[in-house]
């Protein structure tokens, strides 16, 4: 299993929204909004690396409003 935190930013007010999409997503256990740099955290887990870019490069970043990522994975 892979944990990784994708730090996300959004151009958009719709928080609410963004954050019920992202809990939709397959592979994602947690979100949080928070305040600083960048305005989600969410916590994948995963079975593979390819699995985790697939939620951080595809899923997250089609949603409307999206405008960056930034994926770390966990390393114990």
């Amino acid at each position: 299993m892979v944990v990784a935190y994708i730090m996300v930013k959004v151009n958009t007010g719709e928080a609410d929204r963004i954050k019920s999409e992202f809990e939709s997503l397959e592979g994602v256990v947690d979100v949080h909004i928070v305040a600083g740099d960048v305005d989600f955290i969410v916590k994948v887990d995963a079975d593979s690396p390819a699995d985790v870019k697939a939620v951080s490069t595809t899923a997250l970043q089609d949603i409307d409003g999206v405008e960056d990522t930034q994926t770390y994975m966990a390393m114990g």
